[in-house]
């Protein structure tokens, strides 16, 4: 399986940390030639070291996700994995997360996405190969409380995978979605500190701050899952001649998706509430 790729070119948005860092190194392990983009440069510099090639890109802006697309089919003439990664959330009620930072996780998490998906694909329909793995969440699967604008996105992120998984499918093009559960990086700390100055001074405050404190602990348990472990997960269905349509792995990814299938709204929503602490 690994000589199906090798000499193939991948290329893997948010790379300068987390899951698509340990993905890039993955990738290039298997004879791949991979490309990581991120924002900012010098944070792939350890990527460079390993034979990766480094390429700026900010899903914000069209220039800059054409500008690296053309590069890399000047230089290898196609695209043949796309690790769709990038992404961030900001937490807070909806009421009170300003409108521009719900537009720029929407900007980033979807719209980046699905405007970079679309300048790969044609490369990958000429050569009738291609696979495209969007880097979801379990949060595209439930809802909580205070993360309602990210969850939306991660929602987005799932369905615009389907529509793509069943359209290019007869191009011989595969969509992959991964559904990560609570990984260890920072992205959990940096989320319930956004909730806390989200919140202050707002009728929101004590329920949020309830929330944050619980995935605070959750955090900070030890028993979160290492990015390495997602990104085999990835490599997995990248090297699959039939990967399947969802791939859940993570701390509480797979008992979240569960719960939210077999209860009720109106039991899901109690057992949020109690869990969350919210009055």
């Amino acid at each position: 399986m690994k000589s199906n790729i090798k000499g193939k070119t991948a290329l893997v948005t948010g790379a300068s940390s987390g899951i698509g860092f340990e993905t890039a190194i993955l990738l290039r392990q298997l004879g791949m030639n991979v490309y990581g983009a991120a924002r900012r440069l010098e944070r792939m510099a350890d990527l460079e070291k390993q034979g990766i090639n480094i390429l700026p890109m900010d899903l914000t802006d069209s220039k800059s996700i054409k500008n690296c697309v053309d590069e890399i089919l000047s230089k290898e003439g196609s695209i043949d994995i796309l690790i769709n990664n990038a992404g961030y959330g900001s937490y807070g009620a909806i009421e009170n997360v300003p409108a521009e930072e719900a537009k720029r996780q929407f900007d980033v998490n979807v719209f980046g996405l699905a405007e970079l998906s679309k300048m790969v694909i044609p490369s990958m329909r000429k050569n009738h190969f291609g696979k495209i793995v969007n880097i979801s969440s379990m949060a595209g699967r439930f809802t909580a409380p205070f993360g309602g604008w990210y969850h939306a996105t991660k929602y987005a992120v799932e369905a615009l995978s389907d529509a793509m998984r069943l359209e290019v499918k007869p191009f011989g093009i595969d969509v992959i979605l991964i559904e990560p559960g609570m990984i260890q990086t920072d992205w959990g700390f940096i989320a319930t500190d956004n909730l806390r100055k989200q919140s202050e001074n707002t009728e929101y405050k004590d329920n949020a701050i309830n929330a944050a404190t619980y995935l605070e602990k959750h955090y900070k348990s030890g028993k979160m899952t290492p990015p390495l472990k997602i990104a085999e997960v990835i490599v997995k269905a990248v090297l699959a001649k039939h990967p399947k349509q969802r791939y859940a792995k993570g701390y509480m990814a797979k008992p979240y998706i569960l719960i939210k299938k077999v209860l009720p709204d109106p039991l899901m929503d109690l057992a949020m509430r109690t869990v969350l602490k919210i009055k």
